[in-house]
């Protein structure tokens, strides 16, 4: 629906801004993909920060610091990854416009290297995380073992 004082809706706003969150994203640059990795920690080689402190990790593997062999190889399995990347850009923008937070639930169906389906959920930042806990669960047995 078009505003009165303006010539477009907020649905044209969420469609163009979906465009451009795509166009971002749809020729990642390669050599600007190692530049991205370069100092940043291994995932997997991270110590935890201390649940006490909170403190930043300070120990783990840069991708720096590997091979250049090692770092090209996985630069080059990024750049595959980001090629092959779904478009959501149309899911992320409505969910931002909505006030809905991804979280890190989610639902699969089938094997996990191969799922026929897969549901990612994103909640309203006042649902408590009892009640987050308590829907996917739902949802998961209701998906799983049928009503």
């Amino acid at each position: 629906m078009t505003m009165p004082d303006r010539p477009y809706t907020d649905a044209d706003l969420r469609t163009e801004a979906a465009r451009q969150y795509l166009t971002a994203t749809e020729d990642p640059d390669y050599m600007g993909i190692g530049e991205q990795m370069d100092q940043a920690f291994i995932e997997s080689t991270v110590v935890d920060p201390d649940p006490e402190t909170g403190t930043e990790p300070v120990t783990g593997t840069t991708w720096d610091q590997l091979t250049s062999h090692d770092f090209q190889e996985a630069q080059r399995g990024i750049r595959r990854l980001l090629d092959g990347a779904a478009d959501v850009s149309e899911w992320a923008i409505n969910l931002g416009a909505d006030g809905l937070e991804p979280s890190g639930y989610i639902v699969t169906l089938g094997p996990t290297e191969r799922p026929s389906a897969r549901l990612h959920f994103a909640f309203g930042p006042d649902m408590p995380e009892d009640t987050r806990i308590e829907l996917v669960a739902r949802l998961d047995r209701i998906l799983t073992h049928g009503l």
